[in-house]
């Protein structure tokens, strides 16, 4: 039996948003070392704030001031902090009801082991030493002796340089094991070929194979050489530099390109190269370039030979 394949893989972007009042105020008051939440029609305040009411759907905009410290609802020992949590040591994450909020707030207290967590513990905030306007501008939680003191106050939610924006990357660290199927594609890439597989039904050859067809819902086990060529069937033009080594060396605009190799049934993707951004276009006949140790085509170039038959593609589209 061959080896599983498997390989760490990452997912990760930056999920960029801009802030209406409510959360700009909340944010901006972070930095501040001010805690705001918004009151409801009903009197509650909620902590953190949401711009309409859960509840009634009414827009929210009447903006108070809470304190510093607070109770802990509920919690759960983390002994293993991972990449970016907000402490490296093994920390407790808890749901913080601050003194006048109705509503708890979720983040990380410091604390020395789980036996020193209890829900109805007070904690207070432990402030960042630099400060952005973001939540990260709370450093964590830790234990506080004083007893509830505080009560809401109105405030009017303006500071001086007020946060309109944030940045808050995403990012999803996983180990991806390919199938039979699968690992029989990578390894052919190994070799600078592409194999696919065909349905004992339909007949269709799909690459990269999946194990089973799609349509018909059979399995397939039927290797089947495709390509090197192909022809492009559409398209788009690539605007915006991505932020990644791999496309480090990629001067846009450059072509994204479905590809459909010759004797495959499904386009697979791939960038084009060889030829200017602008004389790309559907039917366009071109074969892989590969890099010395490369284990998948850096990207296709024309063959020079004339342009596909619409109708040889037009399924594919």
């Amino acid at each position: 039996m061959p080896d599983v394949l498997s390989a760490p893989l990452v997912v990760e972007f930056p999920f960029t948003r801009s802030l209406g009042p409510v959360q700009s105020a909340f944010l901006t008051g972070l930095r501040e070392r001010t805690v705001l939440g918004v009151r409801t029609g009903d009197g509650k305040v909620l902590v953190p704030p949401v711009e309409y009411d859960p509840v009634t759907a009414e827009e929210l905009r009447e903006l108070t001031e809470v304190a510093t410290t607070g109770t802990v609802t509920t919690w759960a020992w983390n002994p293993a902090p991972r990449r970016d949590q907000p402490l490296a040591a093994p920390f407790a994450w808890v749901l913080v009801k601050l003194d006048g909020a109705d509503t708890a707030l979720l983040h990380a207290l410091d604390a020395p082991g789980p036996e020193a967590v209890n829900t109805g513990m007070r904690v207070r905030i432990r402030w960042a030493p630099q400060r952005t306007g973001a939540i990260t501008d709370i450093a964590c939680f830790e234990p506080y002796e004083g007893e509830v003191t505080a009560e809401s106050t109105p405030h009017s939610g303006e500071f001086a340089d007020p946060v309109t924006g944030i940045v808050t990357p995403a990012r999803l660290d996983y180990t991806y094991a390919p199938g039979r199927a699968q690992s029989a594609y990578l390894n052919a890439l190994t070799e600078q070929r592409t194999v696919g597989e065909r349905c004992p039904s339909c007949r269709k050859v799909y690459v990269p194979p999946r194990g089973a067809c799609p349509t018909c819902g059979v399995a397939t086990a039927e290797q089947v050489e495709v390509g090197p060529r192909g022809t492009v069937t559409t398209y788009c033009i690539v605007n915006i530099k991505a932020k990644n080594a791999m496309n480090d060396a990629i001067e846009v605009p450059y072509v994204y390109a479905h590809i459909a190799l010759d004797g495959a049934d499904l386009a697979l993707h791939g960038r084009i190269g060889g030829i200017p951004y602008d004389q790309v276009r559907m039917g366009l006949r071109v074969e892989p370039v590969w890099t010395e140790g490369g284990r998948h085509p850096d990207h296709y170039r024309p063959t020079g030979e004339p342009d596909a038959d619409y109708d040889a593609y037009k399924e594919l589209l």
